[in-house]
């Protein structure tokens, strides 16, 4: 099943769930940037909670906002009891650290995942995992190799691969090459986020049976680009655009759920 068939089936699921509810779920996007990216990606998650059901809320923060009124606003949603759960769009300007503003999240209202507390995942590994499981991908004592070691992927998607007992490698910008040819040649599973157009490509060698998933985007003036090219000799191999993104934002809604049932 692709991944938009996948997503849509799952919906129709949520949809059901957010209709049998008391009252629908509350979700608030805070936003501080005019990012393309991110406009993109809010755009698409208020249009996601209207087909689900949801109720949503962009909150749109001047760009000069000082850290402390961000706080502010984070803290009176951390109080608001009608509010089930909130995400801050990254990136945030540079007056604002992004760690303080993670952490000044209540955990039980943490979407994102982010909070060291949160007991949810992050959502672009969450959406990757379940997605696996849905295509009966093999993870137990299969070969693993993640591409980038961000605190929003790269990082929580070892986690949660090692949690299923694959043989995890993370690579990075200090890995040499041959250590990369070597790992990415014995891989049964692929992860690449790392934001390098094209990064993955034919000068690997892969395993005719391999999974990739493509998480990185690049815009240019020709369009979108993932961090593979898009005809690797691989069994499957995630498109981008409609691939990761439209997982990412399908687990920010089961993750609200998750908080709704807590």
């Amino acid at each position: 099943m692709t991944i938009k068939e996948y997503v849509k089936v799952r919906k129709e699921e949520i949809k059901d769930q957010v209709s049998k509810m008391a009252r629908p779920p509350f979700l608030v996007i805070v936003q501080i940037n005019e990012d393309a990216g991110s406009n993109a990606y809010v755009h698409g998650k208020l249009k996601d909670a209207e087909e689900l059901g949801v109720k949503a809320e962009l909150i749109k923060l001047p760009l000069d906002v000082s850290e402390a009124e961000a706080l502010r606003t984070i803290e009176r949603l951390n109080r608001d009891k009608s509010v089930d759960g909130f995400i801050v769009q990254m990136p945030l300007p540079q007056q604002i650290d992004e760690n303080k503003i993670k952490l000044a999240i209540n955990p039980n209202k943490d979407v994102d995942g982010f909070h060291p507390l949160s007991k949810l995942s992050p959502c672009t590994p969450k959406g990757i995992m379940n997605y696996l499981h849905h295509e009966n991908i093999a993870i137990l004592g299969k070969n693993a190799v993640v591409l980038g070691r961000s605190n929003i992927v790269g990082k929580p998607m070892a986690h949660l691969l090692l949690k299923e007992s694959a043989n995890v490698t993370v690579l990075h910008s200090k890995t040499t090459r041959e250590d990369k040819e070597f790992y990415i040649s014995h891989a049964d599973i692929i992860v690449v986020a790392i934001g390098k157009k094209g990064f993955l490509d034919h000068s690997f060698t892969y395993k005719s049976d391999a999974v990739v998933i493509d998480v990185g985007i690049t815009r240019d003036e020709s369009g979108l680009h993932g961090d593979a090219v898009t005809d690797l000799p691989v069994k499957m191999q995630t498109p981008v655009p409609g691939g990761v993104g439209l997982l990412t934002r399908l687990a920010l809604f089961e993750n609200l759920l998750e908080i709704v049932g807590q």
